[in-house]
């Protein structure tokens, strides 16, 4: 006779196979999101030479692929009811492979600024899908798994600018590989993750009457004034911490005549004070609050930023400091979406990082206009120039880690006030 505990073991078993599966897409997406993101630092001085472009060229070229993510954003929620998590998962690893071969025989500027483009959309669709995945499956310890989710991405980019400044350097049948080869080869590892991805079978995008659960409208959902604060503080902790990966290399080489293993070692310091963060101080915000967590950490950064300026080379070491408090601010505020918006967590995240999207467009073009500017101002052909106008656009960094811990107090105030404080 079956027992009733039998019959149950293989459905047990499955359940574990599918969940380990959904961790496997989302841990591996978050090392290739990280990889992406982040191997750009040691390449984009020599993108620069390459293609002769000024700051105010490198910062507009950043804000046009943040463009590219902000357009994924837009259509990816609608996508995926369409076709599901799966699918926009698999299409989001697939264009960011391709965008590796586009870049690779990329030979003209506007060639380049559309591969890259390229890889931006399939950014974006990849952070929408699993932010939605992750929202549908992290129901218990909230904060702490969604800070190990992303303590991979933290991961991957502690070791890929260092690996793609030794990539740059390799040599395959007399042909240095350089920055092309370099990012085709770390974009094709977008193809691992689609393993797991193909054989899951991911939760279900029903309709309202099939769950029985009745969504908010996006325009009523607008009109929650918590909602605007957590985009404007996801807004200015995202450019604080994006902002980094494409000029702080550029900064200390730049700077203070950094060799570039050098400087893309302090980059790789970030990450690795970024991924522990991720790492240990998950339990942390899930037992002191989400909110207050993100004054605190936010806070933290700005002041290790301005430090780090002001204090000159020897002061060098907290730019990777300011990692640990910048670190969990996005997976933090991803907890707070999925914790207060639990039914609408996909239409909320979507509205949230779309809005992140124009504010991080806004931040990268405004960081080049200001060290260009700065530059300017103290001399365009001189080293005082370069340095202040470095000074300043980093600065710029520094004070949204300092405006996003402003906003987290406004929200703090607002929820307390309401007896809705997470």
């Amino acid at each position: 006779m079956i027992t009733e505990q039998q019959t149950n073991r293989p459905a047990g078993r499955k359940r574990n196979r599918t969940y380990n599966l959904h961790l496997a897409t989302i841990f591996l997406g978050f090392i290739i999101f990280g990889i992406s993101e982040n191997i750009k630092g040691p390449a984009i001085p020599r993108i620069q030479l390459d293609f002769n472009l000024n700051e105010m060229q490198i910062g507009t070229l950043l804000s046009l692929n943040a463009l590219g993510y902000l357009i994924a954003c837009s259509f990816t929620a609608i996508l995926t009811r369409k076709i599901g998590i799966k699918w926009v998962s698999m299409l989001a690893f697939g264009t960011m492979a391709i965008s590796g071969i586009f870049i690779f025989w990329a030979h003209s500027y506007s060639w380049f600024s559309a591969s890259y483009f390229l890889m931006y959309i399939g950014n974006g669709m990849l952070e929408i899908g699993l932010a939605i995945l992750s929202a549908r499956i992290f129901v218990r310890n909230t904060g702490t798994m969604m800070n190990l989710s992303h303590f991979f991405y933290g991961i991957s980019s502690t070791v890929a600018p260092m690996i793609a400044t030794g990539l740059m350097t390799v040599t395959i049948a007399g042909h240095t590989l350089d920055w092309r080869g370099m990012y085709f080869a770390m974009l094709m590892l977008s193809v691992l993750p689609m393993i797991p991805a193909a054989m899951s079978k991911f939760p279900s995008d029903a309709p309202d009457d099939a769950t029985g659960l009745q969504r908010i409208p996006l325009k009523q959902l607008v009109k929650d004034r918590a909602l605007w604060l957590i985009v404007l503080i996801l807004s200015f902790g995202v450019v604080s911490e994006m902002a980094v990966g494409g000029w702080l290399v550029n900064y200390l080489e730049k700077s203070y005549r950094w060799e570039p293993s050098a400087a893309a070692g302090m980059l790789s310091a970030f990450f690795l004070c970024f991924s522990a963060a991720r790492l240990l101080l998950g339990p942390i915000t899930d037992r002191i609050g989400f909110t207050l967590s993100i004054i605190i950490l936010s806070g933290l950064t700005g002041v290790c930023t301005f430090a780090a300026i002001f204090g000159g080379e020897s002061y060098a070491f907290l730019f990777a400091a300011a990692g640990i408090g910048i670190a969990p601010i996005y997976p933090t505020v991803m907890a707070l979406i999925a914790r207060r918006y639990p039914r609408e967590s996909d239409t909320a995240i979507t509205f949230v990082v779309t809005m992140m999207g124009i504010g991080s467009v806004i931040g990268n073009y405004l960081i080049g206009a200001i060290t260009n500017g700065f530059k300017q101002l103290f001399g365009q052909d001189t080293e005082l120039g370069l340095l202040r106008g470095l000074q300043a656009g980093y600065g710029f960094i520094g004070l949204c880690a300092l405006l996003c811990s402003v906003f987290g107090m406004v929200l703090y105030r607002y929820l307390k006030a309401r007896k809705q404080l997470i």
